[in-house]
């Protein structure tokens, strides 16, 4: 779908509606609001999150326990009293139950049951969908044209075959971080070396009638809290800004790494590993070794995190892009155009800076003054669409508020260097030398000139 072109002034005039989506995990229960005008704007506005945990004990046996049971019900009936403070009507609310409740004898009892302590239907997903809500999530929160889309929860792996954007193949499968940790990393004490063997080689065994997965090529998008926590305890190792995970790519060695470091831990310390939530410290190192197990069989360099999940995926198909494909044409494009919309950028403006950044920058180029560096050219457009969007703080300093609100957004498609560079141009577009300051731990070789010159040119447009 292509993101319209809006070029009224900011939102004025636009109707816009909320809804929230429910995600009902087998570990984290979600509920997200989302506030939107169709094929304009989006952006959450809202979120409560708990561990509820209901997919525990449900390996041993094939049944929800009355202590999950009354833990979701009561989630349930916070979620559905927070809908209705927040005038959200049942038809305005999304609701969806994931592996734990999928696959437990008693689910649909429980989805019963909640429906009938809320005014909420709940809706149990297949297999099928869930796969495809996340890979919705991760084609329209990255730049993955061909590889795979993984969604890691408490109860289960999905993995999505893509090529050219669309996905050719999905599956699913009993590897979920709880689920693991109950079957072979029980113990309080740190985890020993036969036991992270055995959880690689039953993650190998039962993937390994997957053909494509050795032979996909291209990259693999990471969808669920583990790759976020993950990705974000490789940025702290690292010692990088931070400045949030989407894009963030985590590699082989650091993973392998980060792996070893929760192996030597109590269950009990791992939570406390800057960069891990607490809630997720005792079934992170389960979920570490099915990302690395599915890494190494399908030989990807490692795996980009998104912030968008499974909730965003049911939005953006349910809700956002009135399309039998709900996908962005142009991810990029689309996130940035959205950015100046919300914070009421004016568009016709914004523009017009843009088309003559853009005609200055080839001009220079033409004319053999510089060698542009890969993505240079479309880092200056995003900086000169957004240059504005701190007015919405104040115009005095909007250049500093610029900068803030950019690093501090999403921004799907770029990554966090990207990203970086984008809001450190635009805290550059009015006065002052610029410099790479606190990003320079993200940054590249020569990303210095990079940001010199777009700056200028941002300037002078």
């Amino acid at each position: 779908m292509s993101w319209r072109s809006t070029r009224a002034a900011g939102r004025a005039g636009q109707q816009s509606r909320q809804v929230a989506v429910i995600d009902l995990g087998s570990n984290s229960w979600r509920l997200v609001v989302f506030t939107f005008a169709p094929g304009i704007w989006w952006k959450r506005t809202d979120e409560l999150y708990e561990t509820v945990r209901i997919g525990a004990g449900l390996a041993a046996t094939g049944r929800l326990s009355d202590e999950a049971m009354k833990r979701g019900l009561e989630t349930v009936g916070v979620f559905w009293r927070f809908c209705v403070a927040n005038e959200l009507s049942p038809r305005d609310v999304q609701a969806v139950a994931t592996s734990a409740i999928r696959d437990a004898s008693n689910g649909q009892e429980f989805a019963r049951a909640a429906e009938a302590a809320t005014r909420l239907r709940i809706e149990i997903l297949s297999e099928e969908d869930e796969a495809r809500f996340g890979y919705i999530a991760a084609v329209n929160s990255s730049t993955l044209t061909d590889g795979a889309v993984l969604e890691l929860g408490g109860g289960s792996l999905q993995l999505v075959h893509v090529s050219d954007r669309r996905a050719r193949e999905l599956g699913s499968y009993a590897l979920g971080a709880v689920r693991l940790t109950e079957q072979f990393l029980p113990g309080p004490g740190p985890a020993r070396r036969k036991e992270l063997q055995k959880v690689r080689a039953h993650v190998a065994s039962t993937l390994s009638d997957i053909g494509w997965l050795g032979s996909s090529g291209g990259g693999l998008v990471g969808v669920g809290g583990a790759v976020r926590n993950l990705a974000a305890a490789a940025q702290r190792a690292a010692g990088q800004p931070d400045i949030g995970v989407q894009g963030f790519v985590l590699k082989r060695e650091p993973l392998r790494e980060l792996v070893e470091a929760l192996a030597a831990l109590p269950v009990s310390e791992r939570g406390a590993m800057p960069g891990v939530k607490p809630g997720r410290g005792d079934i992170i190192l389960a979920a570490a070794l099915v990302i690395e197990t599915v890494i190494d069989l399908g030989g990807f360099d490692g795996v980009e995190a998104t912030d968008a999940s499974l909730r965003d995926g049911v939005f953006f198909a349910r809700e956002l892009l009135d399309e039998r494909e709900p996908l962005f044409d142009d991810v990029r494009a689309a996130a940035v155009r959205n950015l100046a919309v919300q914070y009421e950028s004016d568009m016709t403006h914004v523009e017009h800076v843009a088309l003559l950044s853009l005609q200055m920058f080839d001009s220079l180029v033409q004319g053999g003054l510089f060698e542009p560096r890969p993505g240079e050219r479309e880092l200056l457009w995003a900086a000169a669409m957004l240059h504005d969007v701190g007015m919405t703080i104040s115009y005095d300093d909007h250049h500093k508020h610029s900068h803030y609100l950019i690093v501090s957004a999403d921004l799907p498609g770029f990554d966090p260097r990207e990203r970086a560079l984008i809001a450190q141009m635009t805290r550059y577009h009015r006065k002052g030398a610029p410099k790479l300051g606190e990003i320079g731990g993200l940054t590249r070789k020569g990303d210095d000139d990079v940001l010199e010159r777009c700056s200028v040119i941002l300037r002078l447009a």
